[in-house]
């Protein structure tokens, strides 16, 4: 796919070869406080985060105030509610967006938002937004997309429940109508996630599948998952943040701490350098010890013309002789001086030539 290797936010470049990208999720754990919510963003820019994220929808952009059966969570730690309520707790008030934005850019933190509907497209671009994250349970809305799309912003497109053709559906969508960055995560829509149903192996068939630049939506508890998914190759990572779990908050149950994101951020940092590039060479700290490998050494005193034999020389540490897998090809042969006790074998102590560049 085309540029399918460019991605930055607000300048900062995003890939495989720079550090991984953290996303603090602010979702609804604002609490319907804008001062938490601005506690939030200092919170999140203190803790090494590259960017916190909100979401703009209002309970009448996102459903209806219905009360028949289909309208109410089945399952999970919100089950139970109504889903006009729910949307009602968790959404960040649109009049609070301006009063977000100004605040994260003077404390030095990028801000952008998951829009759930074009009107909230129309406000976040009145706002400069960076970048638009897609939710997973908007990968199928195709018109969503494609309006963001057309701003030509970075787009960053979540897979939770989807099929790999829905994916494929919604790059060329993105593609076809303007955007040359994006981002896919992959996301498993439980709140919070099983461990064994993190699955990041999916990551690569994505990134494979569609020559894209992959990331994790994660939704487990702590930072472990996070972390094990950047030195699989996720160039981004959106995790769910707020102050005090014991504060209570929507998404709270799957959400990081401060102390907890720092450490995401360390991790994540670590992971990348984990990864490293392929290498059949020594690196540079094993620079110092690579002379503990074995090499042919002379154990005992042995004249001139004597016959090297298993008595006289050994494979033994350090390896500053010839190499141990010469020694059948030593045995038999006779040496060029006298040698002591206790001297590295080298080829010009052999009297005799014999092949070197030997086949393992």
């Amino acid at each position: 796919m085309k540029n399918s290797k460019i991605f930055s936010i607000n300048g900062r470049k995003i890939g495989p070869d720079f550090p991984p990208y953290i996303v603090a999720e602010m979702s609804g754990n604002h609490n319907q406080s804008i001062e938490k919510a601005f506690k939030l963003i200092n919170k999140a820019k203190e803790s090494g985060a590259d960017a916190i994220k909100i979401q703009t929808f209002t309970p009448d952009t996102i459903t209806i105030n219905h009360n028949s059966p289909e309208f109410f969570v089945k399952g999970g730690i919100w089950d139970g509610r109504k889903l006009y309520d729910l949307y009602e707790e968790a959404h960040t008030p649109w009049d609070w967006h301006k009063k977000l934005f100004e605040y994260a850019r003077n404390v030095g933190i990028t801000i952008f938002s998951s829009p759930f509907d074009n009107t909230a497209i129309d406000l976040l671009e009145s706002l400069d937004c960076p970048a638009y994250k897609i939710a997973s349970p908007e990968i199928v809305d195709h018109e969503l997309i494609k309006y963001a799309a057309k701003t030509q912003k970075p787009i960053i497109i979540s897979t939770g429940m989807a099929s790999k053709k829905e994916i494929h559906d919604s790059i060329k969508i993105a593609r076809k109508y303007g955007s040359n960055e994006i981002i896919v995560l992959h996301c498993t829509s439980s709140y919070p996630t099983p461990f064994n149903e993190s699955n990041l192996s999916t990551m690569n068939e994505i990134k494979n599948s569609f020559d894209i630049m992959v990331g994790l939506s994660d939704h487990t508890e702590g930072t472990l998952v996070s972390s094990i998914s950047v030195s699989m190759g996720a160039v981004l990572v959106e995790k769910h943040f707020t102050i005090d779990r014991k504060e209570g908050g929507i998404d709270s149950k799957f959400s990081l701490e401060p102390q907890e994101l720092k450490e995401l951020v360390l991790h994540a940092n670590i992971a990348t350098k984990i990864n490293g590039k392929p290498s059949f060479m020594p690196t540079h700290s094993e620079k110092s010890v690579f002379d503990n490998r074995r090499s042919i050494y002379v154990v005992n005193n042995i004249l001139k013309g004597e016959i090297f034999s298993n008595k006289n020389i050994k494979s033994i540490r350090p390896g500053l002789g010839l190499s141990p897998k010469y020694m059948s090809n030593v045995l038999g042969l006779s040496a060029s001086r006298d040698l002591k006790f206790g001297e590295p074998l080298e080829l010009s102590m052999i009297s005799e030539k014999f092949q070197t560049n030997l086949d393992d």
